[in-house]
């Protein structure tokens, strides 16, 4: 999915403007998009206000990153690999952007089914590039990092917001079954083993929300999901 440096340095910022003012519309306009959330719980709805203070320090670093990609100098050998490195994550970042925005439209117009398609779209798109495209973290270059931070919060938030838009959709006001208890524990559990630090810091945070957005012996069984999460995250990348 390569692209040229020209069209990556449009692309890019232009879908994450695209997707900041119709997040703004979202929480702007009436019904708003906690309206929404609030008129359709379900078993996977998080603390709202999770999901809000994860995307704030996100798109700062959204920004930084492209930043870089405008900073650096393709020409210029020493700067050219980050640069690459930049524009091979720049489709499914832009492809991201398009589908949030696209999620909060429906979103708001109360067609759960339609926006579960979007962000259905923008998990598997993320999940794909994290596991077939992203190259190992360069800790000495500050491009390689922030793609890892950018991609790997994208993907991570992509997980919650999978779960919560899936269940409001096609489960609301219902209770979580026994069998959707195990296989939150073991999805969860191996995502957390294949995890690095960043990915894995993303899946905790997820159950937290979650934990905090529900009540009962599950918000409980959500806690005891986030405390083994972190220390098979923990176990995991201190063992390297």
């Amino acid at each position: 999915m390569g692209i040229s440096y020209s069209t990556a340095r449009w692309i890019a910022p232009s879908s994450f403007l695209l997707d900041f003012a119709c997040q703004q519309c979202g929480m702007l306009s009436t019904p708003n998009m906690k309206d929404i959330h609030d008129q359709n719980l379900s078993f996977f709805s998080p603390q709202p206000y999770f999901i809000a203070g994860f995307f704030f320090p996100q798109q700062l670093f959204q920004v930084a990153w492209l930043y870089r990609l405008w900073k650096l100098d393709p020409t210029k050998p020493a700067e050219r690999q980050e640069m690459d490195e930049i524009v091979e994550y720049v489709p499914y970042y832009s492809i991201g952007n398009i589908c949030i925005a696209a999620w909060m439209i429906a979103w708001n117009s109360g067609r759960l089914y339609i926006s579960h398609c979007f962000v259905t779209v923008n998990t598997l798109s993320q999940l794909w590039y994290l596991t077939t495209r992203l190259q190992p973290m360069n800790t000495r270059s500050t491009s390689s990092v922030l793609t890892h931070i950018v991609s790997k919060t994208f993907a991570g938030i992509g997980v919650l917001d999978f779960l919560h838009n899936g269940s409001a959709a096609f489960c609301k006001s219902q209770q979580a079954t026994g069998a959707i208890k195990v296989l939150t524990g073991i999805g969860f559990g191996l995502a957390s083993a294949a995890s690095d630090w960043i990915f894995g810091g993303c899946l905790v945070y997820d159950l937290v929300a979650l934990a905090a957005g529900q009540s009962g012996d599950w918000r409980t069984l959500l806690s005891v999901f986030a405390v083994g999460s972190a220390g098979i995250v923990t176990a995991r990348n201190t063992a390297k």
